[in-house]
């Protein structure tokens, strides 16, 4: 699962040439029943996408005898060459393939030791965080991500909805997905809404949210 070039589009959000996007995560709704979840840089190889999920909560997919032999064949070439990247992106994948949070987290961070810029790692890597009851590491890793690079769609939108479902912050969520809308003005969410009319909504919510408390 090597990252590749971010040239092509799926939905609302550019995606590496090799590299499918997969719905991830708790479905979540907000001013008008807007449904979307979290989203991930590297395709799930042994489950289907989960929804539905509690935030820290894993399943315990059948994992076949073969990823089982890749997982352990990946951890052998770690082992003996620790600086090659590639190795713990691939192992990363294979633990948050199978839910493996913490195992995917550890790999993540040897890989962007070895390649601090690497956009889709901490992203995923802030998915794994999400997943495991830390949202505030997974906000951390997001803004490492849109760091490395400014224009990387998957990380800006995942920020808003860690923001605004885990966090309760709303203008948080906002200012996340205006920087989303700064880069890529037609961004759309998973459902087909425009992520501009999704900031709309919220703007008017919150703006009639003290008329609802007299």
């Amino acid at each position: 699962m090597a990252t590749a070039s971010k040239n092509e589009t799926v939905g609302y959000v550019k995606k590496e040439t090799t590299l499918l996007i997969a719905l991830l995560t708790l479905a979540i709704g907000f001013f008008g029943g807007v449904m979307f979840g979290i989203y991930r840089t590297a395709p799930v190889a042994s489950m289907p996408p989960a929804q539905g999920m509690p935030t820290g909560t894993a399943t315990s997919p059948q994992v076949s005898p073969e990823l089982e032999s890749q997982i352990a064949a990946l951890e052998r070439a770690a082992a003996e060459n620790p600086t090659n990247a590639d190795t713990w992106i691939r192992l990363g994948n294979n633990f948050f393939d199978t839910n493996q949070f913490g195992k995917a987290i550890d790999a993540y961070s040897k890989a962007v030791e070895l390649e601090p810029k690497n956009a889709n790692v901490w992203t995923d890597m802030g998915v794994m965080y999400r997943r495991s009851g830390k949202p505030g590491e997974a906000i951390k890793a997001f803004d490492r991500a849109i760091a490395a690079d400014p224009r990387h769609e998957v990380s800006r939108f995942n920020k808003g909805v860690v923001l605004l479902h885990d966090l309760d912050d709303t203008a948080g969520a906002i200012e996340a997905w205006e920087g989303l809308l700064g880069v890529n003005p037609l961004a759309m969410s998973p459902t087909g809404t425009s992520v501009d009319q999704m900031v709309q909504q919220m703007k008017a919510g919150m703006a009639q949210a003290p008329a609802k408390k007299q």
